[in-house]
Order: structure tokens, then C-alpha cells, then sequence
């Protein structure tokens, strides 16, 4: 049993990097189509083309957990779709709850950590082209916010 949760947790991490290449290379280019309205700052409603990419990224985990359903115990692919599943529910839960407050939960979250996503969240979306972007993974912070929060924590 500690094995298939390790592999579902390392899943979970491997996520990070898999979101992060989809969001610079696939989101950010040939499929700018339909994540440019998340960056256009002019008003939209509550639903966005962007999140067609919730329906892209959930099938994955969908379909392993289901495959792997009924041999839990000896199969991997149950843990693994269960990974991505989690990790769906943490990105949906930072990103969209958390920075972009869809829901009004989380909005007076005040650790460093939560404060170094939305700041490097925020320098993604300042630009509102798909070129020259920067932050492109979701969990992962770069050490520079970290350190401005990590200050002012002293």
C-alpha cells in the first residue's frame, strides 16, 4: 500500500513539470487559441475558453483510475491516474480559488508560501501576449519570491 500512495504522490509531483511545459509551450503557442482569454484583461464571465484545458488535463486521470479501478491492489495505473487527479484538484484549488478567486475561500491566506504563488502568478499574467512570459508552473515558486516574502517574514 505505501507504494501505490508514493506512486501517486510522486505522480503528483511529475504533474508539475508536465503542467509547466504544457503551459509555456502548448498554451502559450499552438493552443494560444484558447488560453488568450485568461490573460485578456478586459471583463469576461465566469467561464473562460481556458478552461477547456480542465477538460484536457482531467481525462488522463479519469481514464487510469478507471482502468486501474479493479486491481488497485496490483496495478499502478489506478495510483497513477489518482496522482493527476490530485494534482488537478490542487491546481484547480490554487488557481483558481486561490489567485484568481472564483470562489471568495483562501482570499486572506497570508504565509509566505501563498503569497510567493500569487506574486509569481501575477508576473505571468503581466504580459498579455503569449511571447516573453515567465512562472509557467503553478505549485512550483521561484526562489526570487520566496525571497521577498521570506524579508519581510524576518
Amino acid at each position: 500500500m505505501y507504494i501505490n500512495i508514493a506512486v501517486m504522490l510522486v505522480t503528483t509531483l511529475l504533474m508539475e513539470g508536465v503542467a509547466w511545459v504544457t503551459h509555456k509551450y502548448l498554451m502559450h503557442g499552438a493552443l494560444w487559441f484558447l488560453h488568450r482569454d485568461h490573460h485578456d484583461k478586459k471583463s469576461k464571465g465566469w467561464f473562460e475558453e481556458n478552461d477547456f484545458f480542465f477538460l484536457i488535463f482531467a481525462i488522463p486521470g479519469i481514464v487510469l483510475t478507471y482502468l486501474g479501478f479493479y486491481t488497485m491492489t496490483t496495478s499502478i495505473t489506478f495510483w497513477i491516474g489518482a496522482g493527476i487527479t490530485l494534482y488537478g484538484f490542487l491546481y484547480f484549488s490554487i488557481h483558481d480559488i486561490f489567485i484568481h478567486q472564483r470562489f471568495k475561500w483562501l482570499s486572506k491566506a497570508s504565509h509566505p508560501y501563498f503569497k510567493a504563488i500569487r506574486r509569481a502568478h501575477k508576473m505571468h499574467h503581466k504580459h498579455t501576449g503569449k511571447e516573453n512570459g515567465e512562472c509557467f508552473g503553478m505549485l512550483y515558486v521561484p526562489k526570487k519570491y520566496h525571497d521577498q516574502y521570506k524579508k519581510n517574514q524576518d
